[in-house]
């Protein structure tokens, strides 16, 4: 059967080493590290919970170099989230890491929160998944520790360990999958250190993690 119009060019991600991988779905985690957890007025080891951010959303960034995102309509408080993704790839195995920015509408999210409704408007908005490329599991072993942080125009504003998460990757995707069928192309941004805060027009944001180099964004 014939398409009626031509489909949106798939999303991806390019690949350390070459090639590009084709992005399926985007699971993020909710309240992953405990001080994040208490930022955000919650505290203890709850249940995991997960949101989804549409594949399109993804900002690719080369390594060394700037990306740019625009601010988003409709907020005043625009905050940054830097996290590790991993990215799946056949058979639900880990395919590699990126470093990812998870950017957040806040005053909308906290708004959708207390009316007790969706948090889409405020988390899965265009644009909103700045990501470095994803470096394979065959080079990096698999990532159960080491440093992650956030800098905003030089200074350190978020800092944490991956040992830290709450619940770790192995975990995470034991939980993913007794609710989705996870697919090859599916991204997991796993969550983030505390420390998360506001960015304005002409801020750059620099994340690192340990083993990954890092991701470079300005809001323009």
């Amino acid at each position: 059967m014939s398409l009626v119009f031509a489909p949106s060019a798939a999303a991806t991600v390019p690949v350390e080493g070459g090639g590009s991988f084709p992005v399926h779905r985007i699971y993020c985690v909710g309240r992953n590290y405990a001080e994040h957890a208490v930022e955000m007025g919650h505290t203890g080891r709850e249940p995991p919970f997960f949101f989804l951010k549409p594949a399109d959303t993804v900002v690719p960034v080369a390594e060394g170099e700037t990306g740019q995102i625009p601010y988003p309509t409709l907020t005043k408080n625009f905050h940054h989230e830097i996290e590790l993704v991993v990215a799946i790839g056949p058979g639900g195995s880990i395919f590699g890491y990126a470093v990812g920015l998870d950017m957040t509408r806040r005053d909308l999210q906290n708004e959708m929160k207390k009316q007790g409704r969706p948090w889409s408007i405020g988390k899965a908005f265009e644009q909103s998944a700045p990501i470095g490329p994803i470096v394979p599991v065959a080079r990096t072993g698999e990532l159960t520790s080491g440093a992650i942080t956030l800098d905003v125009n030089g200074v350190r504003k978020q800092t944490g360990d991956l040992k830290d998460l709450i619940w770790n990757v192995a975990e995470t995707i034991e939980q993913l999958a007794l609710a989705w069928n996870l697919q090859a192309g599916d991204l997991i941004y796993t969550g983030t250190p505390a420390g998360v805060g506001a960015v304005v027009r002409g801020d750059v944001m620099e994340g690192r993690i340990d083993g990954l180099g890092s991701l470079r964004v300005e809001v323009v």
